[in-house]
């Protein structure tokens, strides 16, 4: 057992270049930039470390060793940025991979769910045939803030059968408090504290 382990990790290390002996620092390349969408909020930007091979090859293993505990059948990415993360996740883990999407986003039959915000509510949906009743969906995005969207999706998924046993993402805004809402456990790579 431990033999193959050993061979996938020195494929990866030759595939991504990645020492796995020299962890990356992934804070490193998230940056930061005031005032964005609008004044006084600080926005984590992941694009720089999307576009950084061996940091967005580290965060993808990093996830796939913390979700692989959840033995998940599926991901569900969450729009938008969830999708870049999920994807590779899924290939990564061998599993399947669904899409969680805003309303009148998705072909053929639909199940959604409202949910409230600050100021007004939002609309999520999955096809109701991407999930078989029963298998076990671990829910993926980029980031946890106030968990309004998070705890939207998990009620979607478990709407159509699904399991939930953990929701994964990159960064965590612990100062909001998101993780209060979930009702599942929540895995991030990065916390930030404000």
């Amino acid at each position: 057992e431990g033999i193959p382990q050993l061979r996938a990790a020195a494929s990866l290390s030759v595939r991504t270049g990645l020492d796995m002996a020299d962890p990356i620092d992934l804070k490193k390349h998230i940056r930061s930039i005031p005032d964005f969408p609008k004044p006084g909020i600080l926005f984590y930007d992941i694009s720089t470390l999307l576009a950084h091979p061996k940091a967005w090859h580290a965060t993808i293993e990093q996830m796939a060793e913390t979700v692989k505990a959840y033995k998940p059948d599926v991901l569900a990415g969450i729009e938008s940025r969830g999708f870049l993360l999920a994807a590779p996740l899924a290939i990564a883990l061998g599993t399947g991979f669904v899409m969680l999407r805003k309303k009148g986003k998705l072909p053929g039959i639909t199940v959604r769910h409202t949910y409230a915000l600050e100021y007004g509510t939002d609309t999520i949906e999955i096809q109701a045939d991407a999930v078989d009743k029963g298998k076990r969906v671990v829910l993926v995005d980029d980031l946890l803030a106030t968990g309004g969207t998070m705890a939207a999706a998990v009620t979607l998924l478990e709407q159509v059968g699904a399991v939930v046993p953990a929701a994964a993402c990159i960064i965590e805004l612990t100062f909001l408090e998101g993780r209060k809402k979930l009702p599942v456990p929540v895995e991030a790579l990065l916390k930030y504290d404000s």
